[in-house]
């Protein structure tokens, strides 16, 4: 019989750990979100990503070629806004 209540007290030692643990990664994500701005992408940043788009999503030539004046169009207005 004594097993059966020790059971049924809680969480015990272990559970209450795990919970501390979920609260202390909550807390930080809470926290970074809260009281840091997410930087921008640098311009070469935004460049890689808008060709690998056009990596996956273009099959025909023309379609490549257009996605990728598209991403040098974004480049050259990234580069203008920052300086």
């Amino acid at each position: 019989m004594p097993r059966s209540r020790a059971r049924q007290r809680g969480l015990g030692l272990f559970g209450a750990l795990i919970i501390v643990t979920v609260a202390i990664v909550a807390g930080y994500y809470v926290y970074q979100g809260t009281f840091f701005e997410p930087e921008e992408p640098s311009c070469d940043q935004i460049l890689k990503s808008c060709l690998r788009k056009c990596r996956r999503t273009s099959t025909e030539a023309s379609q490549s070629k257009a996605c990728q004046e598209e991403c040098a169009r974004k480049v050259a207005a990234c580069e203008q806004k920052s300086r």
